[in-house]
């Protein structure tokens, strides 16, 4: 069974840092694209960031240049968040898909609170 646990969310002020992870087990040959979405209060649901399995990454504008996504071998995904503002408030969900059967799961999520 695939599951996806994410930690690292919290308040923190604008302008600090908080580091996202995200585990993912149970897929037999492990996970090809592995990302972060992020659900804010009024808005539609967003792709912050992905990272493919091969290393490359793709980030929303809004974030680029701030955060940075990053995976071990051992199928964890970081999202290292710099700079944050008020607006990077929200739910952030973690989401992998695996090789053998390419179908998306997803994290809980992880609330993210950044104060002016």
């Amino acid at each position: 069974q695939v599951q996806l646990v994410e930690s690292g969310g919290g308040l923190v002020q604008a302008g600090g840092s908080l580091r996202l992870s995200c585990a993912a087990s149970g897929s037999i040959f492990g996970f090809n694209a592995m990302g972060w979405y992020r659900q804010a209060p009024g808005k539609e649901r967003e792709v912050v960031a992905v990272v493919t399995r091969g290393g490359t990454t793709n980030y929303a504008d809004s974030v680029k240049g701030r955060f940075v996504i990053s995976r071990d071998i051992k199928n964890t995904v970081y999202l290292q968040m710099n700079g944050l503002k008020p607006e990077d408030t929200g739910i952030y969900c973690c989401y992998a898909e695996t090789r053998e059967t390419h179908i998306h799961y997803w994290g809980k999520g992880t609330l993210v609170t950044v104060s002016s």
